[in-house]
């Protein structure tokens, strides 16, 4: 079976960040995405611990699906989803302070993140663990570079650093908007627009 054929483990991660990438195709999970891309760092903390609850989740998820009874098959996702989300949360509060306090109440409410409950309902509910844990690291990775790439933008332009470190001289004037929530709305549009732009000419060539 071809990597890019439906259904191979590869089709299934690289979805996640190409064909269906959560933020620029799907356009899911915009409260985190939107709140939290003040700067780069942030972007990478909040996808990276959104993946492991993705990949952790599903493959619980694809595990159990069988002994789940239809009728409860929801809050017992969101038990599983609830329980990696607490260790996330510890975990980083423990080791990664100041990044911890940075997201703030968004890493709790991953419990709630429509991405991950989507998948588990979606995809793990109905495929093996193997396909589960692709599809779930696939589309943790497309969050986290579209946070990052979102992240990005909004500190480079708003702050003219990258990851804390200046990029520009003493003479930059930074756009403070764009550290600022309207900020988040225009940089995600344009980016938005960019794909799509993108993804047309790809289509032309194809």
């Amino acid at each position: 079976m071809s990597a890019q054929k439906p259904g191979s483990l590869f089709f299934e991660f690289w979805k996640g960040i190409a064909s269906e990438n959560p933020v620029f195709r799907l356009v899911l999970g915009m409260c985190p995405t939107l709140a939290v891309t003040t700067e780069a760092v942030n972007g990478i903390g909040m996808g990276l611990a959104t993946t492991f609850v993705l990949l952790c989740s599903n493959a619980v998820v694809s595990l159990i699906r069988s002994v789940i009874p239809a009728k409860v098959r929801i809050p017992a996702y969101i038990v599983v989803i609830a329980s990696f989300v607490t260790v996330v949360d510890l975990v980083m509060n423990a080791y990664a302070h100041e990044l911890h306090k940075a997201l703030g109440v968004f890493i709790p409410l991953i419990v709630v993140n429509c991405i991950i409950l989507g998948r588990a309902e979606a995809f793990a509910s109905k495929h093996g663990v193997a396909a589960s844990v692709a599809d779930g690291l696939g589309m943790g990775l497309g969050f986290t570079l579209s946070l990052t790439l979102l992240g990005s933008v909004r500190e480079i332009l708003g702050n003219g650093t990258w990851f804390g470190l200046p990029l520009v001289g003493p003479g930059f004037s930074p756009v403070i908007v764009m550290i600022l929530p309207p900020g988040a709305f225009i940089t995600l549009g344009l980016l938005l627009a960019g794909m799509n732009r993108w993804g047309e000419l790809r289509g032309r060539k194809a």
